[in-house]
């Protein structure tokens, strides 16, 4: 006779998606024992904590793609999460400029997919609006979303946690999982800090999502390539030189969105990032390497056929990494007005970006699993945004696929 499971449904990850699949799966089915598995010594330690903290009104998404439905749905579940409990939204607006009448089709385009997402209080805008939203922004046309807002989402992953706990889930911090066995009636996850035995797994495991997958037996996940974006921070001075969002259009011919201005809930304003490749999974900073992450990028041939056919953009994107001049003349494009000794190099965050074994970009939000688990496979922007819905998504199909009651 085999042992009693230790929890109905074990969550894998303590980042945001994490925390609000335990919180919706709770919401759900009040009776679930619960529990989440967290390998650091707190919640919200990497992509949950070192994003820009921008929450996405939905414009660049695929109409509908899971990044258009969940990152509209979730946007006003966080919102109506946040004013319940008393975590500060400031609704500052993003303006997406156009440089040059080269950049006004792909400007007219991303227009078209915003509408057919929704957006709420779109607006097309000439120079003089432009002028009256930021003054010292460049640009001929530009876009005006005034519903994207900005938010502290670390503050929403701990006030999530207050919840679950509340609701008698457990989280379990320090404790990597190591290893996972699938049986016929149970799934043990094999951790540092021991082994737990649940009835289903649910895996958010952001930039291990790969990894956590092939110790479930998962042949077809995508593989994680893990890209460094650094900002640099505004002098207090410098600060009045965006008043919010400052964005650039888009361009579909490259993989990232290129630099901009965000503003920060706390006030600073933030300018970046650039796209590198990471040298370390978790490596924040330019000196960290781990030769394990390193090796499996480089070995990896989605990457090398990535890595071949944007060479010259990644080039690029490295020689302003390190030379700040160039990444200073990259923001001038944008704000004219901006000069060098008014930035400071800093903070960093690393994208969790997927990669098919042909070199493609995995762009839409990717959940897959079977058997006994769910996997979230891709999860980048606007995933703290979509946070929510993300995680009612996986609870209606862990209720479905698993018969929960």
């Amino acid at each position: 006779m085999s042992e009693p499971y230790d929890v109905d449904v074990a969550v894998v990850g303590g980042g945001i998606v994490g925390l609000a699949t335990a919180y919706q799966l709770l919401g759900a089915h009040p009776e679930l024992r619960v529990a989440i598995l967290e390998k650091e010594a707190d919640l919200a330690t990497h992509q949950s904590g070192h994003n820009s903290g921008v929450l996405h009104a939905g414009l660049y998404y695929a109409p509908g793609s899971l990044k258009a439905k969940l990152c509209r749905e979730g946007k006003i579940e966080l919102e109506r999460f946040a004013a319940i409990h008393g975590i500060p939204i400031e609704r500052c607006g993003k303006l997406v400029v156009a440089l040059d009448e080269g950049e006004l089709p792909r400007l007219a385009a991303l227009k078209e997919r915003a509408v057919a997402n929704g957006v709420p209080g779109l607006e097309e805008v000439g120079p003089e609006r432009i002028a009256e939203i930021e003054p010292h922004a460049a640009g001929i046309r530009a876009l005006w979303s005034p519903s994207t807002a900005i938010i502290d989402f670390r503050r929403v992953a701990h006030a999530l946690a207050d919840e679950i706990r509340a609701r008698g889930a457990e989280i379990h911090l320090g404790r990597r999982v190591t290893g996972v066995r699938e049986s016929a009636s149970e799934v043990v996850l094999d951790s540092t800090a021991g082994a737990i035995a649940a009835r289903h797994v649910i895996v958010c495991a952001g930039l291990q999502a790969d990894r956590v997958a092939a110790m479930a037996g998962s042949r077809d996940a995508p593989q994680i390539v893990p890209f460094r974006g650094d900002y640099y921070t505004l002098t207090k001075e410098a600060r009045y030189l965006a008043r919010g969002l400052i964005y650039p259009v888009p361009d579909p011919r490259f993989p990232f969105l290129g630099v901009h201005f965000t503003k920060r809930i706390d006030g600073e304003v933030w300018a970046g990032p650039n796209a590198v490749l990471a040298f370390a999974r978790e490596g924040y900073r330019r000196r960290d390497l781990s030769v394990r992450d390193l090796a499996g990028t480089l070995a990896y041939p989605g990457f090398r056929r990535l890595a071949g056919r944007y060479l010259r953009t990644g080039l690029a994107e490295m020689w302003r990494d390190w030379w700040k001049p160039a990444f200073v003349s990259e923001l001038q494009r944008y704000v004219p007005a901006i000069r060098a000794d008014q930035l400071t190099f800093g903070p960093s965050g690393v994208r969790a970006q997927a990669l098919s074994r042909d070199g493609s970009l995995v762009d839409d939000f990717s959940l897959g699993g079977s058997g006994r688990i769910l996997h979230v496979q891709n999860a980048p922007s606007p995933a703290a945004t979509s946070s929510l819905a993300i995680g009612r998504t996986l609870a209606e199909t862990a209720a479905e696929r698993f018969g929960l009651r």
